[in-house]
């Protein structure tokens, strides 16, 4: 799929581009849309909930878990980034591994990922509703559970510019709060912030309470699985580039930006925290860091201000998750791998049935967190649990053979190009394979981590038997021999 309108036509190979069609995606998202998305794309809500227990296991040195995870982010999505802006579309890396790697592989992590972000939307909305439940408690939770899936539905519905618009300004607010705590808190560290409560201690915090290291090196690594997840979404944007104006500008931009985005939002917001409190406050363990933070300073009613921050990240979320599935789902169906129904689009350019089906399965997923939380909604989020891992193992896998058929087809469309390839992909490939080893030695990514393989190894298994028995599957495999037969 291009910028422009496409359908699978019969001549065409499943997956390939179509030509331009009333009944394909259309080009709404605008390039502040885009640029916004890509923004926002870093700042999950775990980014706000979530950071408190990484310091309280790796004291000051979660900056360096920050700045690992960081960095294996900056090289995956330059490999993204290089694949995308040569090839803009809605399957993103899911298309591209069907091309490089096979169909098996397009279809094992299109699902995979489809499957990862339907149990997102499940944990995001029963996190809203904890919010606005607090803020009125005559609606029950799993009614404002209800409420929010309804009405971001509905504006996925609507057209691929509703969803830009509403992921604008979610994204905006995400971006100007986090901004805002860096100044404000920055000023307060140094004492230099008039009328704040933090006696302002300066870089003293990053060693005086047991050192830089407080628990030792390997608390680092330790630091690194609790913050990974928080990192997904990422990606989005390459998805999300194949309806905007100019996709490959979007994506060359998107790529380009990460290195800063991920500096100034991540590092600069939790060096912030860990240098205006000690990171064994207890008011970080109680409270949460950003709110400690705000409250360590003076700003009045921190909890509520953050609640609003953290329901802002959460719809976000939601809103791009919600996105996400239905693209990677039309994508599928567009290949021959999800019900035809799903490669279909109405007269505004959206996938109707894709974005339906999803949320269906958003809904079950949210039943199961009330029914049955402690048994099959564990299940779920356990063996979605290490899915953005894989998810990025393959975009490594695909990129080493992605280069040479750009550069054999499009070597004019290679204007992304990964720094120093292959070595950095290899080392990429080392480091996450790393953080999937050491999380079996860690009880509780030990179980994410098996239950994961366990449910990539059955998607995986259906892929390559379904592959194998598919009637069209003789005839590929000798349109593909003739291909290489008579290519120079």
């Amino acid at each position: 799929m291009s910028a422009q309108p496409t359908t699978t036509s019969e001549q065409q190979r499943p997956g390939d581009p179509g030509p331009g069609s009333p009944d394909g995606l259309k080009a709404g998202l605008k390039n502040r849309h885009l640029s916004m998305i890509a923004i926002g794309g870093v700042i999950g809500a775990g980014l706000f909930v979530g950071s408190s227990a990484g310091i309280a296991k790796a004291g000051p040195a979660i900056l360096i878990s920050y700045a690992l995870v960081g960095l294996m982010v900056v090289l995956v999505m330059r490999m993204l980034g290089e694949m995308a802006a040569a090839d803009p579309t809605s399957g993103s890396f899911s298309a591209y591994a069907d091309r490089a790697l096979g169909r098996w592989a397009g279809f094992s992590i299109g699902w995979l990922y489809w499957f990862f972000w339907v149990v997102v939307l499940a944990v995001e909305a029963t996190a809203g509703a904890v919010i606005l439940e607090g803020w009125v408690p005559s609606v029950p939770q799993w009614a404002w559970a209800l409420i929010v899936m309804v009405v971001l539905t509905a504006t996925n519905l609507v057209s691929v510019a509703s969803y830009g618009e509403f992921e604008f300004w979610f994204a905006g607010i995400k971006v100007v709060a986090i901004a805002a705590f860096i100044v404000i808190g920055g000023l307060a560290v140094f004492g230099i912030l008039p009328g704040s409560d933090n006696p302002g201690a300066g870089l003293d915090h990053l060693t005086d309470h047991g050192g830089f290291l407080p628990n030792g090196p390997g608390a680092i690594l330790t630091g690194v699985l609790l913050v990974v997840f928080s990192f997904m979404g990422s990606e989005i944007v390459t998805l999300a580039a194949g309806e905007s104006e100019d996709p490959q500008r979007a994506v060359s931009k998107a790529t380009n930006s990460v290195i800063w985005r991920i500096a100034v939002f991540y590092l600069g917001s939790i060096f912030v925290v860990i240098t205006l409190l000690p990171w064994d406050s207890k008011q970080i363990a109680d409270k949460g860091s950003y709110v400690a933070s705000l409250d360590s300073i003076g700003i009045p009613h921190a909890g509520q201000v953050m609640n609003v921050i953290v329901l802002t990240a959460v719809l976000s979320c939601l809103n791009s998750g919600l996105y996400t599935a239905s693209r990677m789902a039309f994508s599928l169906g567009q290949r021959g791998d999800a019900p035809a129904a799903f490669a279909r689009t109405n007269s505004r350019g959206v996938p109707q049935a894709a974005i339906l089906g999803s949320v269906v399965f958003g809904f079950v997923a949210v039943w199961f967190n009330y029914q049955w939380k402690d048994t099959v909604f564990d299940f779920l989020l356990n063996s979605s649990g290490a899915i953005a891992l894989f998810v990025w193992l393959v975009i490594c896998f695909t990129q080493l053979r992605m280069r040479g058929i750009i550069l054999r087809e499009n070597p004019d469309k290679l204007v992304v190009r990964m720094w120093l390839f292959p070595y950095l992909t290899w080392l990429t490939i080392a480091m996450i394979s790393f953080v999937l080893v050491y999380m079996l030695t860690d009880d509780a990514g030990r179980e994410q981590v098996l239950l994961s393989a366990l449910v990539a190894a059955l998607v995986v298994a259906f892929a390559l038997v379904r592959d194998k028995m598919s009637p069209s599957h003789q005839v590929k495999g000798t349109e593909s021999k003739t291909k290489e037969s008579v290519a120079p």
